[in-house]
């Protein structure tokens, strides 16, 4: 008999690109689903975030970034750059500017994202992870993790868990 399950976990980012550790909550979705051997997917709806797997890296930065993941972000500021000022990147246009201000009651400073927009979409916003005898299979070193790309506000995020299996 086949089982699907899903659960939404809501982040609270900072003002800054940063990762969240959210391998318990997928672990306790696949225990509260019963499914014994199906798979767990990870995802994010937003278009500047990410899920990753990655190892656990037990020293951090002073704000608490595990290394790894610090330098991760350091080699994605290599590739796309963070905005430092509108004009930078051909994205956002005046037409976006525009319709955020009218549409979503945006800053325009906000549409100053588009690095974290490139890096989620060449890191992705999903994971699909094997459950075998009820247990999420990520290896011995392997975690879970949320990123915010997005480093010009503070932002409500929601990560999405959908379990499949019997």
């Amino acid at each position: 008999m086949s089982t699907s399950r899903h659960r939404s976990v809501v982040i609270e980012t900072p003002a800054r690109q940063e990762f969240f550790d959210v391998t318990a909550d997928l672990q306790q979705v696949v225990a509260d689903s019963a499914v014994q051997n199906g798979i767990a997917i990870a995802y994010s709806a937003h278009t500047s975030c990410c899920v990753i797997l990655q190892e656990e890296s037990e020293d951090v930065t002073y704000y608490g970034t595990q290394l790894l993941l610090q330098d991760t972000l350091n080699v994605f500021a290599k590739i796309a750059p963070p905005v430092r000022h509108e004009g930078q990147y051909l994205h956002p246009g005046p037409i976006h500017i525009r319709n955020a201000g009218e549409l979503r009651d945006e800053l325009p400073q906000w549409g100053l994202n588009t690095d974290g927009h490139i890096i989620s979409s060449i890191l992705g916003r999903s994971e699909t992870v094997p459950v075998i005898d009820g247990t999420v299979v990520l290896g011995e070193f392997g975690r879970v993790y949320f990123g915010d790309l997005d480093s010009v506000r503070a932002r409500t995020r929601t990560v999405h868990f959908q379990i499949l299996g019997d």
